[in-house]
C-alpha cells in the first residue's frame, strides 16, 4: 500500500524541512521560510491524497467483492481528506 514513491516524496519532505531548519539558523528572510513551509504543507496534501485515494481504490475493491456498502468507505475518506486539512 505504501509505494517507493509515496515514501520518496516524504523523504524529499523531510529534507526540505532540515532545509527550513537550517535557513532559520541563518536567519533567513521570514518570506523565504515561510515560502517553503508553504512547499513541504503542499507536498504533504498531496502525500495524503495519494495514500487515501490508494487505500480506498484497495477498499472498495475488497468490499465490492463481498457484496458490501461501498458508501461507507467513500464517506469515511472525504472526512479523513477534510480532517488532513
Amino acid at each position: 500500500m505504501y509505494t517507493d514513491e509515496i515514501k520518496n516524496r516524504l523523504k524529499r519532505m523531510e529534507g526540505q524541512v532540515r532545509g527550513i531548519l537550517r535557513m532559520m539558523d541563518e536567519g533567513k528572510n521570514c518570506k523565504d521560510v515561510v515560502s517553503q513551509l508553504s512547499a513541504v504543507r503542499n507536498a504533504a496534501d498531496k502525500a495524503i491524497a495519494t495514500i487515501v485515494a490508494v487505500n480506498l481504490e484497495q477498499c472498495l475493491l475488497d468490499e465490492k467483492e463481498t457484496g458490501g456498502d461501498t458508501s461507507k468507505l467513500v464517506k469515511e475518506a472525504i472526512e479523513l481528506l477534510v480532517k488532513s486539512r
